[in-house]
């Protein structure tokens, strides 16, 4: 796995000379490990989830300090709350120097109030997803994301017509279909990858979340998240999930918050800003990995992929997950992404916005576009006098399917 380029490289050696710290956020087994230890391979390397490491640091944790005052690797360090408070006089000691520390966690909950609380201005924050497809496959991030440099305009589709892409589409159905967590998908076996896929699902519920919410009922937790891999991409309707598991519905916006914490599930947030007073504002969102998500349906090989009933919202999905994953990695300020849908069934799937402007994109699972499944596009281009709109489906090649509106397939991202 070490010899896999993550697409965060290039940003992290960026955040690490302007801060004295860089917390690496996201799942567990996702990489972070791996990444800080091939960014920082000479740098003292400590484990919070290690009985001998803990009580190192945890002793005497001015006398680790003084004696570990910089290049060091601290994983999991959400397990020692206490750690950034006394990491901030250690920063403060010699405010000016920077790459210090990375610090990694499995859980933003308690541990981004803990950093915002105390490492403000100090720290520079990433979150790492598992492989997008061009990690595993050894490609540079596409060209696709260079368009979120600068001002978006109608002359963007050009760029965009001239894209290439080393991505072939049985890659990008394997991606779909397994997922990203390092591990199991580099073992290339499919056995392999179902038994991790058990034990990391059984870890993830029996071991991480009662670590962190000891009186969470976990039986109740694990039904919902099993009922959020069935609406996976799909809008969350709380008072009836609320009502399959017999909690409250405060208790189920508990649940996704809880989820999207442990970085299994990412919430996208309604577009508010439209000029519709129909809008609905319900939470959307879906599963950071595919694969997890299918392997929590009982979805095992491609044959029981393609017959999947809501085959199109899982695509969905995914390809959402692939560009957050790559617009994160970007130079550009932080990007903003939303969803949007109306009453009366106006309808996209993903809304981009940052100084680069305003980007509606929508998904198809299919080849081909129909021109009615393209009229909430089409207002949403003329209500906003937007440049470009982007279509991106299974397609074989990119094309302007109606006045500023292309085609991309999905492979391309």
């Amino acid at each position: 796995m070490t010899d896999k380029t993550r697409n965060y490289e290039n940003k992290l050696e960026e955040l690490l000379e302007f801060f004295p710290v860089v917390i690496i956020l996201g799942a567990r087994q996702c990489g972070k490990t791996t990444l800080a230890k091939k960014m920082r391979p000479n740098w003292r390397y400590f484990d919070l989830e290690k009985s001998r490491d803990f009580n190192l640091i945890t002793e005497d944790i001015d006398f680790f300090f003084r004696e570990h005052s910089h290049s060091l690797v601290i994983d999991e360090a959400q397990r020692y709350p206490n750690l950034f408070q006394e990491l901030r006089g250690v920063i403060d000691g010699d405010r000016h120097q920077k790459n210090r520390f990375i610090l990694t966690g499995s859980s933003s909950l308690e541990l981004i109030k803990n950093v915002s609380e105390t490492l403000a201005g100090r720290v520079g924050i990433i979150e790492l997803g598992t492989f997008k497809t061009n990690e595993y496959f050894d490609f540079e991030l596409p060209d696709f994301y260079q368009i979120f440099e600068q001002k978006i305009t109608e002359e963007t589709k050009e760029t965009l017509k001239q894209l290439e892409t080393s991505i072939t589409y049985e890659n990008l159905i394997n991606s779909f279909l397994s997922g990203g967590y390092p591990e199991p998908i580099l073992a290339n076996n499919d056995r392999i990858l179902q038994t991790w896929m058990e034990n990391y699902f059984d870890t993830y519920v029996q071991r991480d979340i009662r670590i962190l919410f000891p009186r969470l009922n976990l039986i109740k937790y694990q039904r919902f998240i099993a009922m959020l891999a069935a609406l996976n991409g799909t809008i969350i309707n709380r008072s009836q999930v609320a009502r399959s598991l017999d909690v409250t519905e405060k208790s189920v916006r508990d649940y996704l918050d809880i989820a999207a914490g442990s970085y299994v599930w990412q919430n996208i947030r309604s577009y508010e800003k439209s000029v519709s007073k129909s809008i609905i504002k319900m939470p959307k969102g879906h599963f950071r990995d595919s694969g997890l998500a299918h392997y929590i349906q009982g979805i095992r090989n491609r044959e029981g992929l393609f017959n999947y009933p809501s085959v199109g919202n899982a695509f969905e999905a995914f390809v959402i997950e692939e560009i957050i994953k790559g617009v994160q990695v970007i130079r550009s300020p932080k990007i903003a992404f939303y969803y949007y849908r109306t009453r009366n069934g106006a309808e996209i799937d993903l809304i981009l916005e940052g100084d680069f402007g305003t980007l509606p994109i929508e998904i198809k699972w299919g080849s081909t576009v129909k021109q009615r499944q393209l009229l909430s596009l089409k207002a949403f281009i003329k209500t906003y006098q937007l440049p470009l709109g982007i279509v991106v489906n299974n397609a074989d090649c990119i094309e302007m399917i109606a006045d500023k509106i292309i085609q991309i397939p999905a492979r391309f991202l």
